[in-house]
């Protein structure tokens, strides 16, 4: 068993990790930036060390300093969370050359499913639905027009080894996927270090749904159910839910099937999110796997009773997972609001500096995860998000109306935020009726 662990990353995560490891026993080493010389995850943790300057190429992304720091405080394992090193081949490699037990799947795993293509390439092997699209990576736009008229319009260009909607565009002709298609290699390039771009047919107005996976070194793979991400806003989640009530248990128990059929044909170890969209017809298709545990794994959470960090730190530890997916329970609904220092009323304009106080809400069913206290002054270099709120009900109706509460009694001072305009989409009909889509809040809540 690991008996002390680097955590490899910053806020929200890095407690929700830290959290996990005192409840198993498990000591932990906290990195943090100069900027981050105050955020609550330091003074959580066993040990803390300054990793570096801000710039996260120099410290949360440094992986020379990060391993050579795991094994000055005498770590067994390094968890990553979510975001910059986390799906990083190079980082898994290294830590096991080095002896350590990197928290997630091996580096061979990562390869395959951080580029879109290969994995695209390797879904359709195993026959996983995807949507039509080119068969590898495009490097000429020549190429692209051409494939665009096979498959026909409208073409989402995305980038191979994307993600958070860099290196992303939607075309509807030729002469957009001409002007579009550099701009695209170009921000690919200066986002993830890789022009490669492939093409998809673009699924308009469609629900993006993901299901929870997770496998063992002993070939068991199982689901924890699905997570329905469709209030987006340029293609970052807002709210999540689960289970998604789009689904009916026909779809549901395909789009299921699907996913673990994806992670089996990999053999993957450890936590994993099957991503697909989901069209008007309820079609569905493969769009990528995230090879690392998600924003919005708390919801899962919540529905089944089971901590994921924890069942990480186990199946890395060469446990079996314990639970056959018969004994796998999903019990109510629930809700997660992303809470981010931000103007939603200034075109969502970042608002960093100082909190001057904060109450969060409690009850039946309420959880907030988050790295922020009174006093403590938000840097602003990083992601906005500065908590999530997550509500539970017996179903989705008592969920929204748990929800609904648990933002009025959210109150942050000292800096904007999105809590007014999350419950605005809480409370708009598109969301109560579940009649909501991937661009609801930019072409029909933000123009009303």
């Amino acid at each position: 068993m690991i008996k002390k662990l680097l955590v490899a990353n910053r806020g929200e995560i890095a407690v929700r990790i830290i959290r996990t490891c005192k409840e198993m026993g498990i000591k932990t080493v906290a990195i943090y930036s100069q900027a981050d010389k105050d955020s609550l995850h330091r003074y959580m943790a066993d040990e803390s060390i300054c990793i570096g300057p801000n710039n996260i190429s120099k410290s949360y992304n440094n992986i020379d300093n990060i391993i050579y720091l795991a094994i000055k405080t005498k770590c067994d394992a390094i968890h990553p969370g979510f975001g910059f090193l986390s799906e990083n081949s190079s980082f898994a490699r290294k830590c096991e050359e080095n002896n350590l037990i990197f928290i997630g799947p091996k580096f061979e795993q990562i390869d395959k499913m951080g580029d879109k293509s290969t994995a695209r390439e390797t879904m359709i092997k195993a026959g996983v639905p995807v949507v039509l699209g080119s068969k590898g990576v495009i490097t000429d736009v020549n190429d692209a027009i051409d494939i665009a008229k096979e498959i026909g319009y409208p073409i989402l260009i995305k980038a191979s080894s994307g993600g958070g909607g860099k290196g992303m565009r939607i075309v509807y002709n030729e002469d957009e996927l001409k002007a579009n298609f550099d701009m695209a290699k170009g921000e690919a390039l200066s986002s993830f270090g890789n022009d490669e771009m492939y093409l998809e047919k673009y699924i308009e107005n469609p629900r993006h749904i993901e299901v929870q996976v997770f496998g063992d070194k002993y070939g068991n793979v199982v689901h924890f159910g699905d997570r329905d991400c469709s209030m987006q806003r340029r293609n970052q989640k807002v709210i999540e839910e689960s289970l998604s009530h789009y689904l009916d248990e026909g779809i549901r128990k395909k789009l299921y099937e699907a996913a673990v059929k994806a992670a089996k044909s990999i053999n993957y170890i450890g936590a994993g999110t099957v991503e697909f969209i989901v069209d008007k017809d309820k079609n569905f298709y493969f769009i990528e796997m995230n090879t690392r545990i998600q924003v919005e794994h708390p919801i899962t959470e919540m529905i089944t009773g089971i901590d994921l960090i924890k069942l990480q730190i186990l199946i890395a530890s060469n446990e079996k997972i314990p639970y056959s997916q018969e004994n796998i329970k999903f019990n109510g609904h629930a809700i997660e609001c992303r809470i981010n220092a931000e103007d939603p009323f200034d075109n969502f304009r970042p608002s960093p500096g100082r909190i001057d106080s904060i109450h969060v809400p409690g009850g039946l069913g309420v959880r907030f995860d988050s790295f922020v206290y009174g006093g403590y002054t938000i840097p602003p270099i990083y992601d906005s998000m500065i908590g999530k709120l997550i509500c539970w009900g017996k179903n989705r109706n008592e969920c929204i109306s748990r929800m609904k509460r648990a933002l009025d009694e959210l109150i942050v001072e000292g800096v904007k935020t999105n809590i007014e305009f999350q419950k605005m989409l809480i409370e708009s009909d598109a969301f109560v009726k579940d009649e909501h889509h991937t661009k609801f809040i930019e072409n029909e809540f933000l123009k009303n």
